[in-house]
């Protein structure tokens, strides 16, 4: 199967100059004029993607070079793209900003590296005007190995100052200016800071998708963003594995795993839940909210991350639900939750405004929601027992990401062990370090283990000898 397909990486100086509206926009622009675009994020974040699959209509896959690797991002570029006629891929932070200070190691020029996928990159064109060569100038030659192919100044000016860009990039001999967008025609995006719901289709204004669109088609030139990426270097090679999305039937199902997906917990990545599905799992989803019982004859459960702290009040009150859950976990089958699912799988949760409210009370433990962001980074956690998803010792990578704090119970580790231990992109232990009992297990880690087969299967095994 050939692994090409037309690309760009949408790419930024530094956060915050409009990478995500930007790729929003292009990509709906691009769907409108009847092209299948796939769409990706690099780096670990949740929230970007679901407005990105919005735009597109696909499934947004993440692109790590940190959690994962180059030999597992070609081949999921390849599956997700197999019938896709371009691929826009919205970078992280500055484009050479990742889990490294001295390399590319996580970042967006080293996605854009790996696919040998051309840079269009996004400069704030606010007061500026030959200084924007000097800028491009330090990012298309930093790194010989990343190739700049255009650039879009966002917040520029006049027509005029449009211009004068443009003839300062040609006269510079740097990429050419593939579009200037006005300050104040990109409609804002709903901030999307943790707190605060993720895009869908019933949450997200479509009009908000819509205007983004046209602002790109009015201020950048499609047609040369598309030679763009239909020059981007071609490469072929063997996709071992099915195309993403691909799920083994129910009647070759070896595992039932319940899924919770609602409104509350959504933050699943979405080629970790295809690996299971490849491997046979059948994946049952599930509302905490709405549904008033566990689905039937479950081998294991899974609560992914989310906003248990937004709807808490309606979690609380699903009573049947929460004794549902504490008589599964009770009863020796498997059990696996990170974050949002850890809060939820303990005993309640207090709001900003003060109020508390209980929940499954499988954990000993309570959490607080907090103002500001209490953790933020990279992780590598090295099993300390045999949990889900390897034996003692062997490590797995993930992010962590919370607002909230937790109380637990003096010396929980009578009863209940650490599930891991926890070191820092950066060095040294941090953080909490998980739950495990029996078949259950909790953490705040988001775990990224698609990359890592044996994962996989060791706790699609841990859920058959539990069932």
């Amino acid at each position: 199967m050939t692994a090409w397909c037309p690309r760009l990486v949408i790419a930024g100086t530094s956060s915050g100059v409009g990478k995500t509206s930007l790729a929003l926009g292009l990509a709906r622009a691009l769907v409108r004029h009847g092209l299948r675009v796939q769409t990706f994020k690099v780096g670990p974040d949740f929230l970007d993607p679901t407005y990105l699959a919005v735009a597109s209509g696909r499934t947004c896959y993440n692109l790590d070079g940190w959690m994962t690797s180059r030999a597992y991002v070609e081949p999921l570029f390849a599956r997700a793209t197999a019938d896709a006629d371009i691929a826009v891929v919205e970078g992280v932070m500055g484009m050479f900003d990742g889990a490294s200070f001295l390399s590319l190691e996580g970042s967006t020029a080293e996605i854009a590296q790996w696919l040998a996928a051309p840079v269009v990159l996004v400069v704030n064109a606010h007061g500026v005007a030959r200084s924007i060569a000097a800028t491009v100038a330090g990012f298309a030659r930093f790194d010989p190995a990343v190739h700049v192919a255009g650039v879009i100044a966002n917040q520029s000016g006049s027509p005029r100052h449009r211009d004068w860009l443009a003839e300062s990039l040609a006269a510079a001999g740097l990429p050419p200016l593939v579009g200037a967008v006005p300050r104040g025609a990109l409609p804002t995006l709903a901030s999307r800071h943790l707190g605060l719901v993720a895009a869908d289709r019933t949450s997200v204004d479509p009009q908000v998708i819509e205007r983004l669109a046209d602002a790109c088609q009015e201020h950048l030139d499609l047609a040369l963003l598309v030679e763009l990426a239909r020059s981007a270097e071609a490469r072929s090679g063997e996709v071992r594995h099915e195309r993403a999305g691909e799920a083994a039937s129910p009647s070759q199902a070896c595992v039932r795993l319940g899924i919770a997906r609602d409104a509350a917990f959504h933050f699943y990545y979405p080629d970790n839940l295809e690996a299971l599905q490849r491997r046979g799992a059948q994946l049952v989803s599930f509302s905490p909210i709405h549904d008033r019982r566990l689905p039937q004859d479950l081998d294991a459960l899974y609560f992914g991350g989310g906003y248990p702290e937004i709807y808490a009040q309606e979690l609380s009150a699903n009573t049947t639900m929460l004794d549902d859950v504490r008589r599964f976990a009770d009863s020796g089958r498997c059990v696996y939750a990170e974050c949002g699912g850890l809060i939820y799988l303990g005993r309640s949760i207090e709001g900003r405004d003060g109020r508390r409210f209980p929940l499954a009370g499988v954990l000993p433990l309570d959490a607080a929601m907090r103002e500001s962001l209490k953790v933020l980074g990279y992780r590598e956690v090295t099993f300390a027992t045999d949990g889900l998803w390897g034996p003692a010792g062997r490590t797995c990578r993930g992010h962590e990401f919370h607002y909230s704090e937790l109380t637990c119970d003096d010396g929980p580790e009578q009863v209940w062990r650490p599930a891991y231990s926890v070191h820092r992109r950066a060095g040294g232990e941090a953080g909490c370090r998980g739950f495990s009992r029996g078949a259950v297990q909790a953490g705040y880690i988001h775990l990224h283990w698609a990359s890592q087969p044996e994962a996989v299967d060791y706790f699609l095994s841990r859920c058959k000898e539990r069932r």
